[in-house]
């Protein structure tokens, strides 16, 4: 059948059928094939390709198909061997498991049936999909992930593992609307251009840009509980930093290693392609699974890029007929279908558990040319837009974040959250910011032309306002000891206390204050540090004062 796991050779290597042709099967093979003669056997096990779902995935590193990296380094030395499958999950480890349901409780797919402690999160033991009836008999104690658990009446047993088919969506009861903020701690990324929980966000760049970092930087601070990161296609030495980084990096919500609650998959550019391509759907059915627990799940694809270029590969050895730059026909229908299992959604089960998935896919269009058919597909289905310019990178403004280029298509169903949780005036203040902004760029192509002193006081104004705009507030380091964190509450002081001083200084220039006096306010190198003010009560109190100061000095001018 189609996409069924074989084994092929004498290695028995790990491969799946992707064509049926009459009595003919194509297999594309998950690890090198070299030296394979016509005439070894292939074997069918007649089970689709499927991901090992169970107490044991937080922490772990895999490769593109769920092979964990520590056990081949074990199995094979520094370089993989051929034919080397160890199991996703660790087989005899023992996990101490307490079940929720009691003899003779009718459950169905979805149902919680007990808890297992996975570091610090609760690792929620949950009826299989397809499976329901009578508890008869549920026990309590220390068990393997293949050991059962709990007895069904009609002779089903339930362990804490489950086998799912990687390229097959779980189930859902229903998907919610994207109306509450992925919280992210980066101001560009908050007010400028939000993304929903359960939503999908893309961000393209070219190289240097800082894709990865501003994925590290979300998987650290965005506020989800379980992180899979997916390192498709990337380069080894960027893979490495990750490896050693993330478990080095602490949580700043629990004071915990941030790896305790990480899914890693690490699929670098020299690992066979055929698993890069089945790398996204490992990763995607990861999340689902602690979605359907309950939990709000951050997935990082670095980079769909990587993973298209798989698919042309692949294409290109079926003999399909090429679509455009070599990719294939579907590639637009496997990138919409794989986004499309993102959401925040109602989980199956009877307890009304409300979990999430939101994917954000870095993408590397060569040269960084947007109009490029990876970037331009990714377009139509991702809800955000985070255009990364080489030019800003280069200026060393990072995020590199386009504030012209960009935009969310979250805002409007976010404005009453944004309201209710931080303040009703949010909104307006943004529209008002991304004015200035956008007119920056105008008057900035006037001052190219014919020089500063040409433009008349109040939109040499705006080009001032706009400077603090882009250094004092879009502008963030995510290596700084406080403003690598800038809280929604200080997001919008900031922002404020900003356009308070326009609103205040085009006031006084009305009354007569030339723009001179203005500008040679000291108050400016207050606003300047309003970033590194640290996050406590006292950065309301300051900002307020900052704020009184800015009237008494324009009043007084």
């Amino acid at each position: 059948m189609m996409y069924e796991v074989v084994r092929v050779g004498d290695d028995a290597l790990f491969g799946e059928v992707i064509r049926l042709d009459r009595d003919d099967a194509i297999i594309q093979v998950y690890e090198d094939t070299s030296g394979l003669t016509i005439g070894e056997k292939v074997e069918s096990t007649g089970t689709q390709y499927s991901v090992m779902l169970g107490p044991g995935l937080l922490s772990s590193i895999y490769d593109g198909i769920q092979r964990p990296l520590p056990a081949l380094l074990e199995m094979s030395g520094d370089f993989i061997s051929r034919g080397v499958f160890p199991p996703g999950l660790d087989l005899s480890r023992r996990w101490p498991f307490t079940p929720v349901v009691s003899k003779g409780e009718h459950v169905r797919g979805g149902d919680l049936i007990g808890t297992v402690p996975e570091f610090h999160i609760e690792h929620r033991i949950m009826v299989p999909p397809s499976v329901s009836g009578t508890v008869k008999e549920i026990y309590e104690g220390e068990f393997t992930v293949e050991e059962p658990v709990c007895l069904l009446d009609d002779g089903t047993e339930i362990s804490m593992m489950q086998l799912w088919p990687a390229r097959k969506p779980r189930p859902i009861q229903k998907k919610l609307d994207p109306d509450t903020l992925l919280i992210t701690g980066q101001r560009i990324f908050d007010t400028m251009f939000p993304v929903a929980k359960g939503g999908t966000a893309m961000i393209p760049g070219g190289f240097g840009t800082g894709k990865t970092v501003a994925e590290q930087t979300l998987a650290k601070w965005s506020d989800t509980q379980i992180v899979v990161y997916i390192g498709c296609g990337e380069r080894g030495n960027e893979m490495t930093d990750v490896l050693y980084e993330f478990p080095e990096l602490i949580d700043p919500r629990t004071g915990l290693p941030l790896i305790e609650r990480t899914v890693l998959i690490a699929n670098t550019s020299n690992m066979p392609v055929a698993a890069r391509e089945a790398s996204i759907y490992t990763g995607i059915t990861i999340a689902e699974y602690y979605r359907d627990m309950g939990y709000d799940v951050a997935l990082m694809a670095d980079s769909t890029s990587r993973w298209g270029e798989a698919l042309r590969e692949i294409s290109g050895r079926l003999e399909e007929m090429p679509g455009e730059e070599g990719y294939p026909a579907y590639l637009a229908t496997r990138l919409a279908a794989f986004y499309e299992r993102a959401g925040r959604v109602i989980c199956t089960g009877n307890d009304e558990r409300i979990g999430s998935i939101t994917v954000i896919g870095a993408v590397s269009p060569p040269g960084g040319d947007f109009s490029e058919p990876i970037t331009q597909n990714t377009l139509r289905v991702a809800g955000t837009f985070w255009a990364l310019d080489t030019s800003l990178a280069y200026r060393r403004h990072f995020p590199s974040v386009n504030w012209i280029k960009s935009y969310s298509l979250y805002l409007e169903s976010l404005e009453d959250w944004f309201g209710q949780e931080v303040a009703g005036d949010w909104q307006d203040l943004r529209e008002e910011a991304m004015y200035l902004l956008q007119k920056e760029v105008e008057l900035q192509e006037i001052v190219q032309l014919v020089g500063p002193d040409a433009l008349p006081d109040s939109e040499k104004l705006i080009l001032e306002v706009s400077r603090m705009l882009r250094e004092d507030y879009l502008q963030q380091s995510a290596f700084h000891d406080i403003d690598s964190f800038c809280s929604l509450e200080k997001q919008y002081w900031m922002l404020k206390i900003i356009l308070t001083f326009y609103e205040k200084a085009r006031r006084a220039m009305n009354r007569g204050v030339g723009i001179d006096a203005i500008l040679q306010l000291p108050i400016k190198k207050d606003i300047g540090r309003m970033k590194e003010l640290a996050e406590t009560r006292m950065v309301e109190e300051q900002i307020d004062k900052v704020s009184k100061d800015i009237s008494s000095l324009l009043e007084g001018a």
